[in-house]
């Protein structure tokens, strides 16, 4: 295989055991489609089961014989990243917020779902960190900006982890389902803080805004827009109702692999390195499993070619090293902090409210126990008890949810909060010094 380049692949397998339909068959199809690919990184979300894992695993270990299937949460991470290069690092970030424990049918804060990540030796270019997550789902794109706040903390925890990667030498490839439309907020923060390229953005330069394209068929939109989530052409979301966004552009664009360089700040500008290019993105796994009628997944894989380049062979915004490092622009980081102070302000609401619940609980309970002696008919006493039991498990409910896990989410959004204002001062700090700088060599 040269080693010129990185094909990687991108896939959400819907692969929730007892929820998700027709599993084993569509675990069994995917595994023989990534067989018969000559991918050399796939990294896989949803992939919730061991045993389905072990499936891939078996059919792909030819080609990409090193793996890591990672955990967090309850149930699992659903993570799994599969490399032809040797891994000699792992680890796993579960993210801060992950939904509500209360919110079962969501089911995010059960799963746990985090940032993976191996670290792979390539024969060009040394080490090579590769991302995998799978963001909250819940909030959509339309409403105010505090509806997705987890999210927007995933993101931002996410960036910071990419952006460190990359400020200790190390090129960066990032994958998964991100639960974004590529014009939202979570996107417009990693890209902006980590310093990512997207590579659909790179390969179609003119096809890949939503505004400036028109198409009439779902081919030609996953085809131009890159489309994978929410297609008429899956099987899953055909007759399913979809928000209006999707409805307009036949579907939407969840699913992306970024990348970047390495930060290198001593480096001489004369020195020239390695450089990654994405030379080709595309949708891929848009059919229907073989033999049967329903599709791969809920989600269409996406794939990417990254060219390894030396830096002179393209434009120095795409060259390493940076002269200053990315950082998050001060309208976004507004942005943000108005979200998370908006979803702080409402969950310190909410769990006070639920507080009040546990302690009506309780006082009604307390009133059961004194008044059950006194009942004037036997018959009463079945009633009472199931009460009792239904009370009983609301009021834990309610100490749990408004006492644990209201604090949980405040202080978890209050400590992102922070660190964006503190990197706020910190970036107007750095401007200041930098202006008396030039103003001393000046004088």
């Amino acid at each position: 295989m040269p080693e010129d380049q990185i094909r990687v692949l991108s896939l959400n397998c819907w692969g929730l055991k007892y929820v998700a339909k027709h599993r084993d068959e569509r675990i069994e199809g995917i595994a023989q489609e990534l067989q018969n690919f000559d991918h050399d990184i796939v990294a896989l979300q949803e992939i919730w089961v061991f045993a389905d894992y072990e499936k891939v695993q078996q059919r792909v270990s030819a080609r990409l014989p090193h793996s890591k299937f990672f955990y967090s949460g309850a149930l699992g991470a659903g993570l799994a990243i599969f490399s032809r290069f040797p891994i000699i690092s792992t680890s796993v970030y579960p993210y801060s917020l992950n939904g509500a424990p209360i919110d079962v049918s969501a089911g995010d804060w059960f799963v746990g779902k985090a940032a993976a990540s191996v670290i792979i030796l390539h024969p060009v270019l040394g080490q090579v960190q590769i991302f995998n997550t799978h963001l909250f789902a819940k909030g959509g794109e339309d409403g105010p900006e505090y509806n997705r706040a987890h999210r927007l903390v995933n993101a931002w925890e996410f960036a910071k982890l990419t952006r460190q990667a990359a400020e200790v030498g190390r090129y960066v490839i990032a994958l998964g389902d991100f639960n974004s439309i590529p014009t939202t907020l979570p996107i417009t923060l990693i890209r902006e803080h980590a310093a990512l390229s997207d590579s659909w953005l790179v390969t179609h330069p003119s096809e890949g805004s939503t505004t400036s394209v028109s198409v009439s068929t779902p081919i030609d939109a996953v085809h131009k827009f890159g489309v994978t989530a929410d297609s008429p052409l899956n099987s899953y979301s055909a007759g399913k109702p979809l928000d209006p966004h999707a409805r307009k552009f036949w579907g939407k664009r969840l699913d992306y692999v970024f990348y970047r360089q390495p930060y290198r700040q001593n480096a001489s500008p004369d020195t020239r390195f390695p450089v990654l290019k994405a030379i080709d993105c595309k949708v891929v796994m848009t059919g229907k499993v073989p033999g049967f009628d329903f599709s791969f997944s809920d989600h269409f894989a996406l794939e990417t070619t990254l060219a390894i380049q030396s830096s002179g062979e393209q434009d120095t915004s795409q060259s390493s090293p940076a002269p200053t490092p990315p950082e998050l622009s001060s309208a976004s980081t507004a942005t943000i902090i108005q979200a998370l102070t908006s979803c702080y302000q409402f969950s310190r609401q909410r769990a006070r409210k639920e507080m009040r619940i546990f302690y009506i609980c309780l006082f009604l309970l307390l009133c059961i126990t004194v008044g059950t002696p006194w009942l004037p008919h036997a018959w009463f006493n079945p009633i009472f008890f199931v009460l009792t039991i239904g009370l009983s498990w609301l009021a834990t409910t309610m100490l749990y949810e408004g006492f644990l896990y209201g604090n949980w989410e405040c202080n978890a959004l209050m400590n992102v909060i922070e660190e964006l204002e503190i990197h706020r001062k910190g970036l107007a700090f750095l401007a200041d010094s930098r202006r008396n700088s030039v103003g001393s060599v000046g004088h």
